[in-house]
């Protein structure tokens, strides 16, 4: 059976969707952007700041759901700017040490607008 996760140390769903879902012992997290969850605004403006921002939500999600960051398996990455890849990587490497599998595109336009993007799936 699957469980609907819900923090208030991550931003709400912006849609018909929810924050994550644990199943079959694994956590599948919706894509998080740089929203501060305290504000419900996206309060940086570099790529640096946001994707600070995106690993915050993330940790807080998956500790919601019982799991971590360093329980990772699988992590999808959005650039809206592939020049932005040192920068994103430098903070997204300090987050998840544990190396997960990993893809990361750029794309057109993510919502609001912001710089990046990323998506977990982790063991629960």
């Amino acid at each position: 059976m699957s469980e609907v996760i819900y923090t208030k140390n991550a931003p709400d769903a912006i849609g018909p969707y929810s924050q994550a879902i644990k199943t079959n012992g694994l956590v599948f997290t919706s894509g998080q952007i740089a929203i501060n969850p305290a504000s419900g605004q996206v309060e940086a403006d570099t790529i640096e700041g946001q994707t600070e921002q995106v690993m915050q939500n993330l940790k807080n999600l998956l500790e919601a759901a019982g799991s971590s960051l360093e329980k990772a398996v699988k992590t999808v990455c959005f650039l809206a700017d592939m020049n932005d890849f040192a920068a994103f990587n430098a903070i997204y490497g300090q987050y998840f040490t544990g190396k997960p599998a990993r893809s990361c595109v750029a794309v057109k336009t993510l919502p609001k607008n912001v710089l990046c993007e990323v998506e977990v799936i982790a063991e629960a």
